[in-house]
Order: structure tokens, then C-alpha cells, then sequence
């Protein structure tokens, strides 16, 4: 018996879905099926390798390739031979955003993410970012600087970077909870932080490694890179730890458990 195939997992339906040649509107058309212009979008728009493409629409890698090239050569023909293109069909499920990696700010995660910014009102709403040099720190216990941004009406409207002091990661949650801090990100995060982060009612965005600014810039649009799996582990406290997420730099590995 053939085994059934796998639905890809797709962001949010295309907002444009039919294309023409110039003075051609009832050109004949390529249909790109939806996955396929997922892979287009992931691939040649975001930058994803074809892998991380596979790890996000929760299919072999293999997969992915087939459906890229087919992708490609509809865009080719459609480019070479002036014919139309229409978005339609194939096989996929559309993401709600509560269980893997998600990036397109069209699903469920990202609305809710909308709705906090929208109901904030104000200055109220208040970002921090585990820092150095610029850069998202990559273990969220050991950071000994956030960048706090102050946020209104979606937009950034002040920011400063504040001492953790002698805060272990223990008391951090509630040292950010102090600043009114009502969202993290971060790279590497152990689960009792994670768990007294929820606790202090702030939402985690872990994983996330490059520019404090310009991550703070693609959650406000909707667009982060994020992993909601992300664990970080230090079991001597020192050189040579692991963590999961990306980005991190010299001295460690990928791939962890445990307590950041």
C-alpha cells in the first residue's frame, strides 16, 4: 500500500495569485501550485537554504528540491515564453503557528503578536533583547546587558541598554518584569527560565542570533526569525557549553539541553 503523502506546511495563502504579460490578459497560464510558490518565497525571497526550507514546510529535503525545480522552471516558462501565471492548488496545510518555526506573519502566532502591539496603546510596551555589541547575546543566564526598546503604535520610539548586574539567571525574569518588559528575544534559553519567564507574562522569541535592531525591527513587522524549541545548556557553567538555535559564536556546538 503506497504510503500518503505528506501535506507541505505553507505560511499564508499568496496575496497575489494571478500574473499577465503586458498586453496579453487572456495569455494562456502556468498554475504554480501553492507549495511550489512556498518554496519560491522561502528559498529566493528569505534566503532560506533549501534544508532549512524542508525543516520549515515539514518535508524531506528531497522533497523540497523537486518542488523547487518544478517551481523554477514554471517561472521560466512563464518569463521566456510571455505566458501567464496563476497560484493555485497542490499540497499543503496552512500554519497556525502554535508548534514549529514560523515566519511569515500571516498565521496565528504573528496576528496575536499584532493584537499585543495594537492593545499596548502606548509606551507601555516594552521590548528587551539579551545584548552585546549589537548583536542578540546567545545565552539568555550569562547575558549581562539587555537593550530595551519602547514601543508605540507598533513603532520604536526610544531605546537603552541597562546593566544585568550580579542578576543570575534565576532572577532575570523578574528583573526584566521590573523594567515592564512584556517580550524576550533572545538566543540560547534554559527551561526554568523559560518557565519563570511565562510565569512574569513575557513572551519569549528564542533563537534568534545578528542585529538587536534589526530583530526587533522583523518582530514589529511580523517577520522574525525565531525558534520556539530553543533550549541552551551549561552544565560546568564555562568554556565548551552547547546550544541550540543559530548564530552562536567560537566555543560551542549546536544542539543542547538545558539550563541557560
Amino acid at each position: 500500500m503506497p504510503r500518503p503523502r505528506k501535506c507541505r506546511r505553507v505560511c499564508c495563502l499568496p496575496e497575489h495569485r494571478e500574473f499577465a504579460p503586458c498586453g496579453k490578459q487572456k495569455a494562456e497560464a502556468v498554475i504554480m501550485t501553492v507549495d511550489e510558490y512556498e518554496t519560491i518565497r522561502l528559498i529566493d525571497k528569505e534566503g532560506f537554504s533549501q534544508e532549512e526550507c524542508s525543516r520549515y514546510m515539514n518535508v524531506a529535503r528531497t522533497t523540497i528540491q523537486l518542488i523547487y525545480n518544478n517551481a523554477r522552471r514554471k517561472l521560466a516558462c512563464a518569463l521566456v515564453d510571455g505566458l501567464g501565471l496563476k497560484i493555485e492548488g497542490g499540497d499543503y496545510t496552512l500554519c497556525d503557528g502554535s508548534e514549529q518555526i514560523c515566519f511569515c506573519g500571516g498565521c496565528r502566532r504573528h496576528r496575536e503578536m499584532n493584537k499585543i502591539i495594537t492593545e499596548s496603546g502606548g509606551t507601555d510596551m516594552k521590548i528587551a533583547v539579551t545584548y552585546e555589541n549589537g548583536q542578540v547575546f546567545q545565552h539568555f543566564g550569562h547575558t549581562s546587558q539587555f537593550k530595551l526598546y519602547e514601543v508605540e503604535n507598533g513603532q520604536i520610539k526610544g531605546s537603552e541598554v541597562v546593566d544585568t548586574g550580579d542578576s543570575g539567571h534565576g532572577a532575570l525574569a523578574g528583573f526584566l518584569q521590573g523594567k515592564g518588559v512584556s517580550t524576550l528575544i533572545c538566543g540560547g534559553i534554559g527551561g526554568g527560565a523559560r518557565n519563570a519567564l511565562a510565569e512574569a507574562g513575557i513572551e519569549l522569541y528564542g533563537g534568534v542570533s545578528g542585529s538587536a535592531d534589526e530583530a526587533v525591527a522583523a518582530l514589529l513587522a511580523g517577520k522574525l526569525a525565531y525558534d520556539p524549541n530553543v533550549q541552551c545548556n551549561h552544565h560546568d557553567h564555562g568554556e565548551g557549553h552547547s546550544c541550540s538555535g543559530h548564530g552562536h559564536g567560537e566555543g560551542h556546538s549546536c544542539g543542547g539541553h538545558g539550563h541557560c
